[in-house]
């Protein structure tokens, strides 16, 4: 025979003020829980969606981001001409030879410096990254000191409005759009003619060759060729699998560094549980002494107490959950990676993983927290629980 669920629940009821704070504590630990788990989440979603899995980009072997990366042009000229790469509506081959460089902006709310990506694009960039659409302004002009702004730049560093002039690489830059990448890194770039970037910068090499597969299927034979090629020391990877590598050594960090935290706040909140299912078991020692005299075991105890404070966790959880979903309304910068250290505009991520992990992260703090009050009442002699009423 077992004690009903109502019991443990009213018993939560009953003790509302006790039960609302220890909840609360659990509730901030959930919040920084989740939070953690959907910075990491919406960074890493924001590069892979970056990337088309269509799309294939070539790069330095060796090379941790486009920025350590060269493409000799001869290389680029020699993959340009390879039959597998599609052909656009208007008859040219769907292949860019992009320049990536890093400059320092200055952000409008603290005035200070921060790298962002520089990209020269050719006039199949566009076509390549078909998510990109240009929300006020016009295109660059290619062969002109033009240049379009992502929205994610646009709204944080200073003088990146329409018709404001950018300096760097000793030269001035007008800014005559701006454009809407969607959920992807290339939100957080500026675009400009790659001829102008690389002579800005005294480049004389491209960074990477993008270009769209004519037939998917022929990927794994053009990247044995590519890469077994001795004029060349390139390596070949699908576009989205490239940006997802570029998201991982990140997102590892974030979350590894948002558990050790969690797992330090977390103590105090079990300590928290711990606390407040030992007054209940000193308060209502008549109770179990009653309970057990009516014919209920000792299993049964056990199970009546790890079952409240699996629903003091579980309530924590939803609290925390619910202040934690306010962040997908927040859009925050980060690092990119590692390797370039250049601003990356995203939003958090809640998704049902996250939701799951969350609650059940909550109710195990509850159950450790109640572990060791659930055995003591349920150790309890019944004549000694008997002579406290």
């Amino acid at each position: 025979m077992a004690i009903p669920f109502s019991y443990s629940f009213r018993n939560l009821w009953t003790r509302r003020l006790t039960t609302v704070l220890t909840a609360c504590g659990m509730a901030l630990v959930v919040f920084v829980f989740a939070a953690v788990l959907m910075f990491a989440d919406g960074f890493q979603k924001t590069l892979v969606d970056t990337g088309s899995y269509d799309n294939v980009i070539i790069s330095r072997k060796g090379s941790g981001a486009e920025m350590q990366s060269y493409v000799l042009k001869s290389d680029a000229s020699l993959i340009e001409s390879y039959p597998e790469i599609a052909v656009g509506a208007n008859g040219t081959k769907l292949v860019t030879k992009e320049s990536v460089v890093l400059i320092n902006l200055t952000k409008k709310d603290s005035n200070k410096s921060s790298n962002v990506i520089i990209r020269g694009i050719s006039e199949n960039s566009l076509a390549l990254r078909p998510q990109l659409r240009i929300v006020a302004g016009r295109m660059a002009r290619p062969g002109t000191g033009e240049v379009i702004v992502g929205n994610g730049i646009a709204h944080q560093f200073q003088n990146c409005e329409i018709n404001n002039v950018l300096r760097f690489a000793v030269r001035e830059w007008i800014v005559v759009g701006i454009f809407d990448a969607g959920n992807t890194g290339f939100s957080s770039e500026i675009w400009g003619d790659v001829h102008q970037v690389m002579s800005a910068f005294r480049r004389p090499i491209y960074s990477s060759v993008t270009f769209r597969l004519q037939d998917a299927g022929s990927f794994t034979a053009l990247k044995a060729r590519i890469e077994s090629d001795p004029r060349m020391t390139l390596e070949v990877k699908r576009e989205v699998k490239y940006y997802q590598e570029q998201s991982e050594a990140m997102a590892k960090f974030v979350r590894i560094l948002g558990m050790t935290i969690t797992i330090i706040f977390s103590l105090g909140a079990m300590i928290g549980a711990m606390i407040t299912m030992y007054a209940a078991v000193a308060n209502r020692t008549n109770e179990i002494g009653t309970l057990r005299a009516i014919g209920f075991r000792r299993r049964n105890i056990l199970a009546a107490f790890l079952l409240e404070s699996l629903l003091l966790g579980f309530v924590g959880g939803c609290i925390g959950l619910v202040f934690a979903s306010f962040l997908q309304n927040l859009t925050v910068s980060t690092f990119m990676s590692f390797q370039s250290f250049s601003t990356l505009a995203f939003k958090f991520q809640l998704n049902a993983k996250i939701v799951m992990e969350s609650l059940i992260f909550s109710s195990l703090m509850g159950l450790v927290g109640g572990f060791l009050p659930a055995i003591r009442a349920s150790r309890m002699n019944i004549v000694d629980a008997l002579r406290a009423i």
